[in-house]
């Protein structure tokens, strides 16, 4: 009887240890996952990196017709056509990203600055609370967004 609580116990265990551990899991590879090497991504994540947001949408736009469904492709497309002043190119590639991949921490970020750009308030709060759900002990992401929110309250104060 001893031995079957103890396999009970580890088996419970086990299971606990699981459902403790899925969340910290649940967006690994959600953030440049396939594509890191293909050229035409590279090319363009080096431009935006330059700040040459105009250059950086034709490479980003060659990488996704090569992958169409990508979810980071989608998000520096956003972030490019953002730092353009193409807000409605931007907003479409961010919730492409997001509609793929919903955990995506960057995409949340940087849609959640843009409807602060256009003074939508209240969206880049809804995604600041996506961010705290999915960044259960904080991410960067949630950080950054919340210090912009902060910021953009104080200019409108």
């Amino acid at each position: 009887m001893s031995f079957l609580r103890a396999i009970l116990a580890r088996s419970l265990l086990a299971i606990a240890l699981a459902c403790a551990l899925a969340p910290a899991f649940a967006n690994m590879g959600t953030e440049e996952s396939a594509s890191v090497t293909e050229p035409n991504f590279v090319q363009g994540k080096q431009a935006l990196e330059a700040n040459e947001y105009a250059q950086a949408i034709p490479a980003l736009k060659k990488a996704l017709e090569i992958d169409k469904n990508n979810p980071d492709v989608h998000n520096y497309l956003g972030y490019a056509y953002r730092n353009t002043g193409d807000y409605d190119s931007a907003f479409k590639h961010y919730e492409r990203a997001l509609a793929l991949s919903p955990g995506h921490k960057a995409a949340h970020e940087y849609i959640g600055e843009a409807y602060l750009i256009k003074n939508d308030l209240a969206k880049a709060e809804e995604h600041l609370n996506k961010l705290r759900t999915i960044c259960l002990t904080g991410c960067s992401e949630m950080s950054l967004l919340k210090e912009k929110i902060d910021e953009y309250k104080k200019k409108k104060g």
